[in-house]
């Protein structure tokens, strides 16, 4: 049986999958695409064995979770995609408008605001509309391809990834493959790291391909994005900027506990 893979599908997961989804790399899984938070719901309940969920998810399976070592969706300084846009100054912010999509970032951004910005806003959810979320809140939180095409000339906005590093000196990982215990073989664990170094130097072709779609912002934008912005290569750097975030999200009562975090072998 193949391993259902849930795939974000946003621009920047592209080089993770793109050769997994021409069938350049041999392979044993269904890909299946979502916005970040479905694709921690479906893990959640069986709709997928391996997906690649929002870091926050990590710790919240029915049953201790597994990642893929070396794979994952970060940042190190500008992430160029996650961002609040503001109404008033950070610090007077009351009320923040979450995107709905959005799992990790939702709680990188109350970390922030609470320990750069002094303030802890009433949040609610909002389809990915900045100007409706705008009216309706003194900030809004918009992450992803929404985010990437937002016009900075028009808004006033704060790149979380940017201060999450100012503000640690650390990376932040937005997310990983992760799934149960038993879900990958050594030959899928295997066949995702190789997607991913495979993928990588693909990057002006998938930038290409998504400025034909889109119609909105040039190729070599999305290249420099996707080389300069996203960094997928998950080590010890990464992983100690995961274990702060997680301190701080359980620190402001963001998060229940601590996730362990395991790796399959």
């Amino acid at each position: 049986m193949r391993v259902r893979l849930g795939v974000v599908s946003y621009l920047n997961t592209r080089p993770l999958v793109e050769e997994l989804r021409t069938g350049a790399i041999d392979r044993d899984f269904e890909l299946i695409y979502d916005v970040p938070s479905r694709c921690a719901e479906r893990l959640h309940i069986g709709e997928t064995d391996v997906a690649l969920i929002p870091a926050v998810e990590i710790g919240r399976g029915r049953d201790p979770y597994r990642i893929v070592p070396n794979v994952g969706i970060i940042s190190n300084g500008p992430v160029g995609s996650v961002f609040i846009a503001l109404n008033k100054e950070p610090e007077e912010i009351q009320t923040l408008a979450l995107d709905r999509g959005s799992r990790t970032s939702v709680v990188l951004a109350q970390i922030i605001l609470a320990r750069q910005f002094g303030c802890r806003p009433q949040v609610f959810f909002h389809p990915p509309d900045i100007d409706a979320m705008l009216k309706r809140a003194d900030a809004a939180l918009l992450i992803g391809d929404p985010a990437l095409a937002l016009p900075h000339k028009r808004y006033r906005i704060l790149d979380l990834g940017e201060i999450w590093t100012q503000m640690t000196g650390l990376p932040f990982v937005y997310a990983c493959w992760t799934g149960r215990p038993d879900a990958l073989t050594p030959y899928h664990i295997d066949k995702l790291i190789e997607a991913k170094e495979k993928g990588k130097p693909l990057i002006p072709n998938i930038a290409k391909d998504y400025a034909a779609e889109t119609r909105t912002l040039s190729p070599a934008f999305y290249a420099k994005y996707l080389t300069r912005n996203i960094l997928y290569d998950l080590g010890d750097t990464e992983l100690e900027g995961l274990r702060q975030f997680y301190a701080y999200g359980v620190e402001l009562g963001l998060m229940d506990a601590l996730p362990d975090i395991r790796f399959y072998i």
